[in-house]
């Protein structure tokens, strides 16, 4: 069977590369939507958590559920829960909750691609030629729905997101707005994490 659920044109240019992971959570994300019964999220209403990691290249996969859902990490409304699978769980309130994943019978078959060998190897993406990677791009767009997944139906999933505020402080010691959430007080004024001591800034070296 061949699949009518392929990403726009749009979907790999926002993505920056062609490559067969994108696709699949874009393929994954709409079919959750079509079985929660759910438009494309707008605002804040509507959940994805991806289950990826970090250090594995599938991670191409939650650009194509960004797409599909309009669920972004931008809108807070994608969190990644690190557990280094290939699958997510889509979550709404008013329709519940459903988990997709990856079958490894499909997963042995997509490994075996001369795409992945170039991955070995370090190779990006965008250098590796495009006949091979339009290859396997095609052969996951015929397989069908049933071969590629596992479904589960969550009933008792339930997810509070944190409440939005705009309250925000000067820091104290760099003069930058911190949001409130985020302020820590040292030498009894407010500041920043960065500022604080307290808590190791990663992105600073």
């Amino acid at each position: 069977m061949t699949t009518s659920i392929k990403p726009p044109d749009w979907a790999f240019e926002f993505h920056g590369h062609r490559c067969p992971f994108m696709p699949l959570g874009y393929r994954m994300g709409l079919l959750a939507m079509l079985r929660l019964g759910v438009e494309r999220e707008q605002d804040h209403g509507f959940f994805v958590f991806p289950e990826i990691g970090e250090g594995h290249p599938q991670t191409c996969m939650a650009d194509g559920l960004q797409a599909a859902t309009g669920a972004t990490y931008g809108k807070t409304v994608m969190k990644k829960t690190y557990y280094g699978k290939l699958a997510a769980v889509f979550y709404h309130p008013a329709k519940g909750a459903v988990r997709y994943a990856l079958k490894p019978s499909f997963l042995d078959g997509f490994g075996a691609f001369e795409f992945f060998a170039y991955r070995r190897r370090g190779v990006e993406p965008s250098e590796i030629p495009a006949d091979v990677t339009d290859e396997v791009i095609a052969w996951t767009y015929e397989q069908s729905d049933d071969d590629m997944f596992i479904v589960q139906d969550l009933p008792d999933f339930t997810y509070t997101p944190v409440k939005g505020s705009f309250n925000k402080t000067l820091c104290s010691s760099c003069g930058e707005y911190v949001f409130d959430r985020y302020v820590r007080m040292k030498d009894g004024a407010p500041v920043c994490i960065p500022c604080s001591g307290y808590e190791p800034a990663p992105l600073r070296k």
